[in-house]
């Protein structure tokens, strides 16, 4: 999507129904430099009030995701090229996020190595060299309760018994058992434990 474009054609649309950026974020209870944004290209409007900011300005969502009028013969088409991409960019957003989770527990396991064999080495044995552990175990942690944070944001993990697609909770994929981001996971639909694999694709 284009957002320049997008943002365009928000602002035409607002200024032929004689509306101040201030007028249309009051009707949206919004702030102005939230719409101010959105006309410059900067962000998007959440998708949360899409649906009113199309209602009043008079357009649809198909045309607000296009940032032009759309012809009733071409709407069909151009509703299917918008999904595709939203899914292109989901995708994009999903192996991001992925790829930033790997790289903070790949750099936190480095770093905890490689700090535990300095105090192996280097510290005297006595009970600094114990503080100082420990204090390397507590500063690990703290990135990998964020990676597991970011796993679970992207993807879903499939019940091997019957392919659900599950979503679990923080507290729920914490608690369960894991190797790597297969975890042993109870299935909602079928209510049977399982090893159910990570699968990127929502």
């Amino acid at each position: 999507m284009n957002q320049a474009k997008i943002g365009k054609f928000i602002a035409e649309n607002r200024k032929k129904i004689n509306l101040t950026q201030a007028q249309l974020a009051e009707k949206l209870s919004i702030t102005d430099k939230a719409v101010s944004k959105w006309e410059r290209g900067v962000a998007m409007p959440d998708s949360s009030i899409m649906l009113e900011l199309c209602g009043i300005l008079n357009i649809s969502v198909n045309e607000l995701l296009g940032g032009e009028k759309i012809s009733m013969e071409k709407d069909g088409e151009q509703n299917e090229r918008l999904l595709v991409e939203m899914a292109k960019e989901i995708e994009i957003k999903n192996k991001t996020i992925w790829t930033c989770m790997l790289t903070i527990m790949t750099i936190s396991i480095t770093a905890l190595i490689a700090g535990l064999l300095v105090v192996g080495f280097l510290m005297p044995e006595g009970v600094w060299q114990l503080v100082a552990i420990l204090a390397l175990c507590l500063v690990f942690l703290a990135p990998c309760f964020y990676a597991l944070k970011l796993e679970i944001s992207v993807g879903c993990y499939k019940c091997k018994h019957c392919g659900y697609e599950i979503v679990p909770t923080y507290k729920q994929a914490l608690n369960a058992m894991h190797m790597g981001t297969t975890r042993y996971l109870r299935c909602p639909n079928c209510h049977k434990k399982s090893w159910c694999k990570k699968i990127v694709k929502k």
